[in-house]
């Protein structure tokens, strides 16, 4: 960091003046501000409403057998105003057949038969449920009759499906630990924009589901145990009473326990010696549930306070292989994130019972779960499993459609890993790793989906570059140059109004962009336009630096077009030093050219724009200097 030590005057000269400008909106989310379900304030309409559902899950694994046997039980609710002549249900292991829809390769240990619907009931009547030729990831049930406006109906499924050999985001981690995700039927989302989700799950995009209660008992044979979304209820049930004791004294401390050994594993000492047993979680208003089982991952808990007022605990847990060295200390790594993003970034409590990290292969995140793969580096480590937590408030606390637009919570994810990483290993190592990990990668290609906008649905990007950096670098630069520009105590007060609004409901980026608007009092739509819908990217450059009646005007071009804050570096001929902070304002009118006044009697040796983390295209023209 460059040391300032002499005084300047620095005034910005705006070339034309900065206009109200209205947000694009696609038809359908002007149909649903029409219909009063949502408002440009950025909260919910009078009219807001979202369907939900109550899920009674029981799902039987015997590992080393593939084969994963599950019945639901589910009371589907219509809060809708319409009347639903269909039901869409989701089943996202078939991304696992041969011929069905992905954006990568498939190797043999990735294919399997898929979901197998054994067995469909509506209202306790048996119903066709027939493959969908079309769509492998959904299919759609024809009711007899239809679900009428604020009433529901019970649905009923047997299915089975082999764990798929290669494991992924789930899949068969070794031959006797299994992670359960996207592993039941499940109803779509029905929302008050678009109607039906049926979009075709392709192995890239994530979530998007709506806040139902869950039920899950995990069958299980004896010394194998179950992780799972939720709170376990049932653990003197399926523990023996030294296992379960230490579990529940991890939950008043913030020392580290060792609930389960691997020595005490291996003499099959932990669980219940039936022949079975049935681990059952429980969770309400959540969007989702994921599991993980293994007959010797060792176990680890403690718990933190997340929550000064009330002194509200939440269990860290932790299971993984033994010989996993970083994996000791993800307990730790776990309780620290959940401390931080409580008390600083986003600053909101966290809202769920319990995190539990397990090892695997995803580095991906579910509610309450994280599935992390090990490295020999414990920094790295702890960054990623920091990246999945933070994805607790984005998508989990907020029900966001990462099918249409991730970048509202892998932006956020990414932002807030940097925030926290500043914190950690200080600023200059964090922000070399974000750069290197999530900016260089897009400010340096030039390939022409990496300038299409943010605002982009995710699902017309495929593949292609710019859906990863338009998930997450770009967006994550753009939250942090608006922290620039409103300072860091504004913009929490926006955030929160935001999170407040659409907690546990469906927001949409229309209602961020508002609700943003509305908090500051401010109209951000010039922001708005320029980093979420404007084809931009960061290009700065020095035109020329002129000697004037005060001191000097140094003219700055916006090449790539994103109102992107830098530091004007200024150097005196006496060798003295001046970095001058240019925020976002610098760009408010929408010129490509803003010129800087620096009032001073001493004369300029050179100029040089520096962008941080807000990397340049081009630094070939961001240094002039003097020719005397």
């Amino acid at each position: 960091m460059l040391q300032k030590i002499y005084f300047t005057t620095v005034l910005l000269i705006a070339i034309g003046s900065a206009s109200a400008q209205n947000l694009y909106q696609p038809r359908d989310v002007q149909q649903a501000y029409k219909k009063g379900t949502r408002t440009v304030t950025g909260a919910p309409g009078s009219n807001y409403w979202q369907n939900k559902a109550r899920y009674n899950i029981q799902v039987t694994v015997a590992p080393p057998d593939r084969n994963v046997k599950g019945s639901e039980q589910i009371v589907y609710i219509n809060n809708s105003p319409d009347t639903l002549k269909f039901l869409v249900i989701k089943l996202i292991q078939n991304i696992h057949k041969p011929g069905a829809s992905r954006n990568g390769d498939a190797q043999e240990d990735y294919l399997t038969a898929g979901v197998q619907i054994d067995g469909c009931t509506v209202n306790g009547k048996a119903t066709p449920f027939k493959e969908n030729q079309y769509h492998s990831t959904w299919n759609s049930i024809r009711l007899s009759k239809p679900l009428l406006p604020n009433d529901s109906l019970k649905l009923g499924f047997d299915w089975h499906f082999q764990s798929s050999k290669e494991s992924g985001r789930e899949g068969m981690l070794d031959s006797t630990s299994f992670y359960l995700a996207y592993f039941y039927p499940r109803v779509a989302v029905y929302d008050d924009y678009n109607g039906w989700d049926r979009e075709t799950f392709t192995d890239m995009q994530e979530f998007y589901n709506d806040f139902n209660d869950y039920r899950l008992t995990i069958k299980l044979p004896k010394n194998f145990i179950a992780w799972a979304t939720g709170t376990l209820e049932n653990a003197p049930e399926v523990l023996n009473k030294e296992f379960a004791d230490r579990l529940d004294q991890s939950m008043h401390t913030n020392d580290l326990v060792h609930i389960a050994t691997a020595a005490e594993l291996k003499a099959q000492k932990v669980t219940v010696q039936k022949d079975w047993n049935e681990w059952v979680f429980t969770g309400n208003h959540i969007s989702d549930v994921a599991a993980c089982v293994s007959d010797h991952y060792v176990w680890d808990a403690s718990s933190v306070v997340v929550d000064d007022a009330t002194n509200r605990r939440v269990s860290v847990q932790s299971a993984f292989q033994d010989q996993s060295k970083d994996f000791h200390y993800m307990v730790g790594f776990a309780q620290h994130a959940l401390d931080w993003f409580s008390h600083n970034w986003p600053g909101v409590p966290y809202p769920f019972p319990k995190m539990t990290v397990c090892q695997g292969f995803a580095d991906m995140e579910y509610p309450m779960m994280v599935n992390d793969n090990t490295s020999t580096d414990t920094t790295f480590s702890r960054f990623v499993a920091e990246h999945e937590i933070a994805h607790t408030w984005f998508p989990f606390y907020m029900g966001i459609n990462e099918n249409r637009y991730p970048f509202m919570d892998e932006g956020w994810a990414t932002t807030l890993e940097l925030l926290i990483g500043r914190a950690n290993m200080g600023k200059d190592k964090a922000e070399n790793l974000y750069k290197q990990f999530r900016i260089a990668g897009w400010i340096n290609d030039k390939e022409a989906s990496e300038d299409l906008p943010i605002i982009t649905p995710a699902t017309a990007l495929g593949g292609s570059n710019g859906y990863g950096n338009n998930t997450y670098g770009k967006p994550s630069l753009g939250y942090l140059a608006l922290i620039d520009y409103l300072g860091d105590d504004l913009f929490k007060k926006c955030l929160h109004t935001y999170m407040d609004n659409w907690n546990g409901k469906h927001p949409i980026p229309w209602d961020f962009f508002y609700s943003f608007n509305n908090a500051s009092g401010q109209d951000l739509n010039w922001f708005w336009n320029n980093w979420f819908f404007s084809n931009g990217y960061i290009d700065f450059a020095i035109e020329k630096v002129e000697k004037s009646r005060k001191g000097y005007t140094v003219s700055i071009n916006n090449l790539g077009g994103f109102a992107a804050p830098f530091d004007l570096i200024i150097i005196y001929e006496d060798n003295t030093t001046e970095s001058l902070h240019q925020t976002p304002a610098l760009w408010k009118s929408g010129n490509k050219e803003s010129k800087i006044l620096i009032t001073t009697n001493k004369k300029i040796k050179s100029a040089q724009i520096k962008g941080g983390i807000f990397m340049d295209a081009n630094e070939n023209d961001n240094l002039w200097k003097s020719k005397d």
